[in-house]
């Protein structure tokens, strides 16, 4: 599904991302832990074509795409869901679905699709997607990135800054996407305890590389953390 391998990643001259290598199969939902700064969200962005690789390749569904843009990216089949959400506060929850799903009128199943993984945001259509809360405005991302079905859904930190029931929500629609099995989840995640129950796969980053990886059955929460401590 997604191959990223042995990518340079920088911010001018100084360096983000070395030699870094991961990988997502298909179904798969990986996870993503580190400190802050250690280049979690450049690596989200570098994949979906935000940020150029100086050296390694992205592989995607069998294709090299480095040179892609982030729109072809997105007609690919890659969903992106930053960190901050960035949904459009002056548009409608409609209009931020209808913007996701890139055309003047979502096809009704794929409406329906995504207010039923997230129930509450079908009484909310009319409403202005600033006026939501920040929980609301993270099932508004998750959703308006889904819309589009696509194959590999990217999400950058969707716990943070939000309330434990609307986390424990969250959580229930991924576990419901990994059921499906028709799409594969790369998630930067900080919650250890949400990333070892969803997880297929993890990796740790330190200082812009890979210090720790392995299966689910592999993960034990205090090996991990010593990475994530100050």
């Amino acid at each position: 599904m997604l191959a990223v391998n042995a990518i340079d990643v920088s911010y001018g001259e100084s360096p983000i991302l070395t030699g870094l290598s991961l990988a997502v199969g298909e179904g798969q939902v990986v996870c993503v832990m580190g400190r802050n700064g250690v280049g979690k969200t450049t690596l989200l962005r570098t994949i979906m074509g935000l940020l150029a690789p100086r050296r390694g390749t992205i592989v995607f569904d069998g294709h090299e795409i480095d040179r892609l843009t982030p729109y072809e990216r997105a007609r690919r089949g890659i969903g992106y869901v930053p960190q901050g959400r960035e949904i459009f506060p002056s548009l409608s929850v409609r209009e931020n679905l209808v913007l996701g799903a890139r055309r003047k009128r979502p096809p009704p199943e794929s409406l329906d699709y995504v207010l039923s993984l997230f129930p509450a945001l079908s009484q909310m259509l009319g409403k202005r997607g600033g006026d939501l809360s920040g929980g609301q405005q993270q099932q508004l991302a998750i959703a308006r990135a889904l819309i589009s079905d696509p194959k590999l859904l990217l999400l950058d930190e969707p716990t943070e800054g939000i309330q434990p029931s609307i986390v424990e929500e969250i959580a229930a629609v991924l576990e419901r996407i990994k059921g499906e099995r028709t799409r594969s989840i790369l998630l930067v995640e900080q919650y250890l305890e949400f990333a070892r129950a969803i997880c297929d796969r993890f990796y740790v980053m330190e200082k812009g590389s890979v210090a720790l990886e392995g299966d689910r059955g592999a993960f034990r929460v205090d090996e991990v953390s010593q990475f994530l401590s100050v």
